[in-house]
């Protein structure tokens, strides 16, 4: 919290930790509850935001007293609670104090909790959020003071942002902006325990965690805001962390700026190399992503096939978590016990002989380069330092030097050569022209069965079976570079397989670190890697018990949840019903499975232009060349997310159709 605080351009000065003394319950609560409240006043007479962090919600008869004796007037609140916490002495069925702080602060009940410093709150300018247990007494009395309860069913009625901003006006009272102080006060137990379960009194149906981290974003810049505080917390019952990371999260997000002020700080503090479309997200869960100001999109472009599986896929963030609470990192300078695992049940799947585990999809294809060129001088006899490698015009294979050098896009090479020599580059989708550019110092041929960046640019019906059998005849290694298309996206597990195609290596990420961490391989049959020994080639990171365990998961709810036919059938419905719109500003439709390119008439629109009002309208995804809109949604995405998208995209290229210049 104090780092987000910091990060946001405040100066954090922590406070007193007070506990409770030893002796009978009301005494030591009385004693602990006034020197809260004498602190809270100190800090607000400092001119200081108080931002309070306690266990239990009876504190709060400190907190909100303390706040008024500074401010010589009650303030304004808002109260997020699953309970009522408005009994009496008179009332409770447990005389515990700990259900009686919210009746206290409007003078009822014991004199242990009324009799701190401070005036009693306003009852009209006191809003309660997320109410569903009370006893009938409670109720009764909030209603006679005049305070304003929105339960869960109103909140469901209503939507959460529409009651936040309901509550802000009462909480500023009839001053409004011109003046009215307000705090809030948020207990852990008005979340659902599904995401927040480390709390003593859990209700079940709460608030979501994602809806409630929207709405709290940004608060302490609202006019008037003059306190926080978050209470229930109880560490005992968070053996996994998770509540506690929420509290974190929840408290940040009073201090978060908001889009602009992201947007801004990467444009100052970071490197230029991206032009993101205008939105920050915050969230995402499936195949929805949501932004800091609470707007729900649907992700058509799944972070390049990362999040095949949708985002924050419940296996494999148990995975992550259950794993990360064992064994992380340990290089492989030893063995751990994930890592055999994965390596058998990939190389089960994808039917080749061993892998190599690493980080990024670049590592992958240099891994790839590394092993194709050492297999050229030691295996094929290609004379030292003359071996070399072809790959396609068109072609991304990643951004690294020798990478780079491989590229046609002058952009990606443009004052970073010199480069490595020994590539050569054809035409692709020309299996005649692989042939003619084959020489005896010709070790691989590097190629994508679909080229994503190059404008989702699918080769003619029997290109790579034909490139394999050349590649057969000439003594030459196939490497296939499946890092987008690999893991069910196209609808094969390999696109590759489309074609009945073994290569003889092939090169697999994104999706394989199921959209959590970064996790890469190269696969080859055992001729090829076996150019590798103890010292040729490694990675610190690469096949870490943490990277292993998830990608392993992965691997099984690919299978599990069928995904791979899922692909194939929703991916044949997205194109042929976007096909069937024949819009006029829509050259071609092309692809395979959940991998789709529209490529768009220029002289009758903008790619970019389109993807930017597609964002207007709730769905994202990033074009190619602006010239091509690609849509690649998580393999996960429902039919219901499909039809809404294809409804978004049909209104929005239709608008571009009709349009006299280009969108």
């Amino acid at each position: 919290v104090e780092a987000a605080c910091r990060r946001n351009g405040h100066r954090v000065e922590r406070g007193d930790t007070l506990f409770p003394g030893s002796g009978e319950r009301w005494p030591v609560l009385a004693a602990l509850l006034r020197a809260h409240a004498a602190n809270v006043t100190r800090c607000v007479k400092e001119d200081h935001l108080p931002v309070v962090i306690g266990g239990d919600h009876s504190i709060a008869a400190g907190t909100w007293r303390g706040v008024g004796a500074a401010l010589h007037q009650p303030p304004g609140l808002i109260w997020i609670d699953a309970h009522l916490d408005a009994h009496t002495p008179a009332t409770t069925p447990s005389n515990n104090p700990h259900g009686m702080p919210l009746a206290a602060l409007f003078g009822h009940g014991s004199l242990e909790m009324t009799g701190v410093d401070g005036p009693d709150l306003d009852p009209k300018r006191v809003v309660l959020i997320g109410l569903r247990s009370w006893e009938a007494e409670e109720h009764a009395l909030l209603e006679k003071l005049g305070v304003h309860l929105y339960d869960m069913a109103t909140v469901a009625r209503h939507g959460l942002p529409t009651i936040m901003r309901y509550a802000l006006e009462i909480a500023r009272g009839p001053d409004g902006l011109d003046g009215g102080l307000f705090g809030i006060s948020l207990d852990l137990d008005a979340i659902d325990p599904h995401d927040a379960s480390a709390v003593g009194t859990p209700a079940a149906h709460g608030l979501y965690a994602n809806e409630l981290l929207t709405v709290l974003r940004g608060l302490v810049y609202e006019p008037g805001f003059c306190a926080a505080e978050l209470v229930e917390y109880n560490p005992r019952l968070d053996v996994a962390g998770h509540s506690g990371r929420l509290a974190v999260e929840l408290l940040a997000a009073l201090f978060d700026q908001g889009a602009t002020a992201c947007e801004y700080a990467e444009q100052i503090h970071g490197a230029h190399n991206y032009a993101p479309l205008p939105v920050v997200l915050s969230y995402g869960r499936g195949s929805s992503l949501w932004d800091v100001e609470g707007r729900r999109y649907l992700d058509f472009m799944s972070a390049y096939s990362a999040v095949s599986f949708g985002h924050s896929h419940p296996r494999l963030v148990a995975a992550l978590t259950a794993q990360a609470q064992r064994l992380t990192v340990t290089s492989r300078a030893f063995h751990n016990d994930r890592l055999p695992l994965m390596l058998a049940r990939l190389t089960a799947m994808t039917g080749m002989d061993c892998a190599l585990p690493v980080n990024t999809g670049l590592e992958a294809v240099e891994t790839a380069l590394k092993a194709a060129r050492k297999w050229g001088e030691k295996i094929k006899g290609i004379a030292r330092d003359n071996t070399e490698i072809i790959a396609c015009e068109g072609n991304f294979h990643g951004r690294s030097i020798a990478i780079v050098g491989l590229s046609s896009e002058a952009q990606y090479r443009d004052g970073f050569g010199p480069y490595p020599a020994g590539t050569r580059l054809i035409p692709f989708g020309d299996a005649s022209a692989l042939e003619a550019a084959i020489t005896p110092h010709t070790a691989a041929f590097l190629v994508e069965p679909i080229q994503g960046e190059g404008g989702i640019r699918v080769p003619p019906e029997g290109y790579l079976a034909a490139c394999a059998e050349i590649c057969k005849r000439h003594h030459v290694l196939l490497i296939v570079d499946e890092v987008q298309t690999g893991l069910g996206r196209t609808g094969k597990l390999l696109a590759c397989q489309h074609e009945h195609v073994k290569p003889d290596g092939v090169c697999l990420g994104k999706a394989l670190g199921g959209g959590l961490l970064p996790v890469s391989a190269f696969l080859a049959k055992r001729e090829l890697m076996d150019v590798f020994t103890p010292g040729d080639h490694g990675s610190t990171f690469g096949g870490n018990a943490l990277a292993a365990a998830v990608a392993l998961e992965a691997l099984a709810v690919l299978e599990d949840e069928h995904l791979i036919e899922r692909a194939e059938r929703l991916g044949r419905r997205l194109r042929e019903r976007l096909k069937a719109m024949h819009n006029a500003c829509v050259a071609e439709v092309r692809g395979k499975g959940l991998l789709i390119g529209v490529e768009i008439d220029p002289a009758r629109a903008d790619a970019h232009r389109i993807c930017l009002k597609l964002m207007q309208r709730g769905l994202l995804t990033k074009d190619v060349h602006e010239t091509v809109i690609r849509l690649a949604p998580p393999l996960t995405i429902s039919e219901a997310e499909l039809e809404a998208g294809i409804h978004i995209l049909g209104e929005v290229l239709e608008e571009a159709s009709r349009l006299p210049d280009a969108a």
